[in-house]
């Protein structure tokens, strides 16, 4: 090997090293801004799970969460936190939401409302055993 070829490796190898550097650095500004952009966006755990609800999803997290604060709001959290990374996408709905819940041991009651149809109108199932119980006494 000659000495334009050792000048030529040498040159080499310190652009090779320069270069690296660079990327380094772009990198590591690249990080800064990332945690930069995190902390200004400081995101709230309810919200995320709040836009990831679907029918009837956001009367049973408030349901869930006037029963059991604490608990729901440990599990609101470790959504939020599968919401962020990517690793939970779907959409839950009131059902779904409830059998995570239950499935937790959170067990939240809800309450039920059966409509019946009485005359082209949803009349509750209570208010039409009343007016038969009424009719039959009469």
């Amino acid at each position: 090997m000659n000495d334009e070829d050792k000048e030529l490796e040498i040159l080499k190898a310190r652009r090779l090293a320069e270069m690296q550097k660079n990327i380094s650095m772009q990198e590591k500004q690249k990080e800064i801004k990332q945690l930069k952009t995190l902390q200004k966006t400081q995101y709230n755990p309810r919200d995320l799970v709040i836009k990831k609800l679907g029918y009837r999803g956001i009367e049973v997290l408030q349901n869930a969460e006037s029963q059991f604060p604490n608990d729901v709001q440990i599990v609101v959290k470790r959504l939020g936190e599968l919401i962020t990374s990517g690793e939970f996408n779907e959409i839950l709905d009131g059902g779904k939401l409830l059998e995570l819940f239950r499935s937790l041991g959170i067990n939240v009651r809800m309450q039920n409302k059966i409509n019946v149809e009485q005359d082209g109108k949803f009349v509750s199932i209570t208010d039409k055993f009343k007016q038969k119980s009424e009719s039959s006494d009469d």
